[in-house]
């Protein structure tokens, strides 16, 4: 029989969400003429008929409140090499785009430079879900480029592999 263990801690939550691989995004707009954005690694794409994506944002996030009503929002699939970018956009402090380089899109939505791929979307929905709510994207417009994407595992970025 196997054993399994009783959920004892975050930490140790965190441990065992920290075994499966994910990519990473950034989700950015103009806001007030400046660039606002963050980064967000439980991205999972969703449905094909409509165009929806998903991404799951903490209660106690700052940055979402600005975001969310925005006409359009850029959700950039961050690329290989993009560490500090991606470092850069989950500090909670100074100014996140310092050191980015990003573009300007359609009615303010904001796409990190060199990303794998560029979704241009707005919201759809919204669901909570204990201490995050899990924001439902639609999908206007897409670029993508065959760059490889950053994968975030086991609390470290890492690189595909071809086999």
């Amino acid at each position: 029989m196997i054993d399994l263990q009783s959920v004892t801690s975050e930490s140790h939550l965190r441990e065992a969400f920290g075994c499966f691989p994910s990519g990473v995004t950034a989700v950015c707009a103009l806001v007030g003429g400046q660039p606002r954005g963050m980064a967000a690694s439980s991205f999972i794409s969703v449905s094909l008929a409509p165009p929806l994506v998903s991404i799951c944002i903490q209660r106690t996030s700052s940055t979402w409140p600005l975001l969310r009503n925005r006409l359009r929002l850029g959700l950039s699939v961050l690329a290989e090499g993009q560490d500090d970018a991606c470092f850069s956009l989950s500090s909670r402090q100074g100014d996140r785009f310092r050191d980015v380089e990003w573009e300007p899109g359609p009615d303010d939505s904001v796409f990190i430079s060199g990303s794998s791929a560029w979704l241009e979307c707005s919201m759809h929905d919204e669901v909570p879900a204990g201490d995050h709510v899990i924001a439902l994207l639609k999908i206007h417009r897409i670029r993508t480029d065959r760059t490889p994407p950053l994968v975030f595992h086991g609390s470290r970025f890492r690189r595909l592999a071809a086999v």
